[in-house]
């Protein structure tokens, strides 16, 4: 967790157990909710009690300072990975909701362009491909 503590003050965050608990979380499960999140949490006992509130706020703050990344897949609760800075865009499988991370296409942000958009500089796309995995296209 080291790893995670210089992350933490990189970013100009206190190093907090609650804060390196979460970030080795996410690690271990990428595109994970903040409810799966809590259950490992508890299930570690690393951090002794955080509240759900407390966990909301650990997850603003990371994602504010760009160390979690969240996904927000229409009918699904937010999920967070760790920011990767890597530019690579999700596949949601319509039966099951397993997500998997595609590298983007063309390599450099933003993959896609809009057309003009006055008063603003754009630096980021976020594609989202919808369709069904091998294991939910077999029971189909």
């Amino acid at each position: 967790m080291d790893e995670f503590g210089a992350r933490l003050r990189d970013k100009g965050l206190r190093n907090t157990p609650q804060r390196r608990a979460v970030l080795a979380a996410v690690a271990r499960t990428p595109h994970v909710t903040a409810a799966e999140i809590a259950t490992v949490l508890d299930a570690d006992g690393a951090v002794g009690a955080l509240s759900r509130q407390g966990l909301y706020n650990v997850l603003d703050d990371l994602v504010g300072a760009r160390l979690l990344r969240p996904l927000e897949p229409a009918g699904s609760p937010a999920r967070f990975e760790l920011e990767t800075h890597d530019n690579h865009h999700h596949l949601v499988c319509r039966g099951c909701g397993r997500i998997q991370d595609v590298p983007c296409a063309i390599g450099a942000a933003p993959c896609l362009e809009p057309g003009p958009v006055p008063g603003f500089r754009v630096d980021q796309a976020e594609v989202t491909w919808w369709g069904m995995c091998a294991d939910c296209e077999a029971k189909a």
